[in-house]
């Protein structure tokens, strides 16, 4: 190998296109809006699932059926292998968990699941648990405490 046979491997950056600057820079004049028309002005912006004053997609299908998405019930979800962060003999709760950073700020419920293992005993006060989570952090001579 010699030196000539190295090759350039160029910038990680690409370089923004600067519109408006000439015909040859292949963005000029228009700068890639085309000729008249709504979308050409400049402060266009246009709302979601617009489409031109054609009747939109979401107002021309049927609505059907039932969603519970208004009153579902949302968890925090926690795998019993977190758990291993706190140390043997403490009590972990939903404040707990936030303070550690592992379940978001806003949750207000919390459940256990039984992926990994759990090699402490801690009592631990959730909302729900897995049969398998209980069996777990019971095995490891935990408690486990169900909130209403």
């Amino acid at each position: 190998m010699n030196l000539d046979d190295l090759n350039s491997r160029g910038s990680d950056k690409k370089a923004r296109t600067r519109k408006g600057r000439g015909r040859s820079s292949g963005k000029g004049k228009t700068s890639g809006r085309g000729h008249k028309g709504q979308q050409s002005r400049s402060g266009y912006s246009r709302r979601f699932g617009h489409e031109g004053g054609q009747m939109p997609l979401f107002r021309r299908l049927p609505k059907r059926g039932f969603t519970n998405a208004r009153f579902r019930t949302e968890y925090a979800i926690i795998n019993v292998s977190a758990l291993n962060i706190f140390d043997a003999g403490s009590e972990v709760d939903l404040d707990a968990l936030k303070g550690k950073g592992l379940v978001p700020r806003g949750a207000d419920r919390l459940k256990i699941l039984a992926k990994g293992e759990v090699d402490r005993a801690l009592t631990v006060r959730a909302h729900r648990f897995s049969a398998k989570a209980k069996e777990l952090i019971a095995g490891a001579g935990g408690t486990v405490e169900e909130v209403s």
